[in-house]
C-alpha cells in the first residue's frame, strides 16, 4: 500500500516517551509526513480515549481514521504499509524473529528496570541499578563488534532501542552510575545512531530536559524533597 496525498496521518504523543520516539524516528526514517499532537497524560485527549480505549496510553498513530496503538505493533505496521521506503525490518524471517525477541526484551525488561531506577530508594534502587546494568550488558553482547544491531545499516532493533538513550543522564543520576563505565561499546552505538541517522538527531530530546522531567516525577512520588 503506498502513500497516497490522501492518506491523512496523525500521532498522539507525548515529548519525553521513549515509545513515543520510536514511532516518530520510524517515520523520519520513511519520510513520512504526519501532524503531531503532545498529549498531557494528567488530562488525556478524548481522541487518545477513543483510538486505545485498552490501554488509554500514547502513542497512537491513526491513519486515515484508523487507530494503532503500541510502539513496536505501529513501528511493524509503517514498515509493512509503507514497504516503497526504505525497509526498517530485515527481510530474513528469522533475523525478523530475532530482532522482534530483542525489541520484547527492552519493553519489558530494560524499560521497568529502568522505570525502578526513579521510582525506588535504598534495598530497591540498589537491585533496580543491579538489574538494569544486567540488561544493558545483554544488549551491549547482542550487539557485538556490529556497528548496528541488525549488521551495518540502522534498523528495527536500533530503532526500539536508541529512545531510552534520551534517559540515559536521569538513569545515571538516579542509580549513581555512568553507563559509559559498564557498556562503553552501547555508548559508542548511540552515539554512531545520533551522528548518523537525521531521524534520530531531530527526534531525542535533551537529556537535561528528560532529567528535569524525572526529577519532577521522583519529587511527586516523595522520593526526593
Amino acid at each position: 500500500m503506498a502513500k497516497h496525498e490522501s492518506d491523512e496521518l496523525i500521532l498522539l504523543d507525548f515529548w519525553a516517551s521513549m515509545f513515543g520516539m520510536r514511532v516518530r524516528i520510524a517515520l523520519a526514517e520513511k519520510g513520512i509526513p504526519y501532524e503531531y499532537r503532545e498529549e498531557d497524560l494528567k488530562n488525556k485527549s478524548q481522541l487518545l480515549l477513543e483510538s486505545n480505549p485498552v490501554h488509554k496510553k500514547i502513542p497512537v498513530l491513526i491513519h486515515n481514521g484508523k487507530p494503532v496503538s503500541e510502539s513496536s505493533i505501529i513501528v511493524e505496521y509503517i514498515d509493512e504499509v509503507w514497504k516503497d521506503k526504505a525497509p526498517l525490518f530485515p527481510s530474513d524471517p528469522y533475523a525478523k524473529a530475532h530482532a522482534r525477541f530483542w525489541a520484547d526484551f527492552i519493553d519489558k525488561k530494560l524499560y521497568q528496570s529502568g522505570r525502578n531506577l526513579y521510582t525506588t530508594k535504598g534495598e530497591e534502587l540498589e537491585a533496580a541499578r543491579k538489574d538494569f546494568i544486567s540488561c544493558l550488558k545483554l544488549l551491549e553482547g547482542e550487539l557485538g563488534d556490529k556497528p548496528y544491531f541488525g549488521g551495518e545499516s540502522f534498523g528495527y532493533l536500533d530503532i526500539s532501542l536508541i529512545p531510552f538513550y534520551s534517559w540515559f543522564q536521569a538513569y545515571e543520576t538516579c542509580g549513581n552510575f555512568i553507563t559509559e563505565h559498564e557498556s562503553p561499546k552501547l555508548i559508542a552505538w548511540a552515539k554512531r545512531c545520533i551522528q548518523n541517522n537525521e531521524s534520530v538527531s531531530n527526534t531525542l530530546p535533551d537529556l537535561e530536559k528528560v532529567l528535569a522531567f524525572v526529577q519532577r516525577i521522583r519529587k511527586r512520588f516523595g522520593i526526593d524533597e
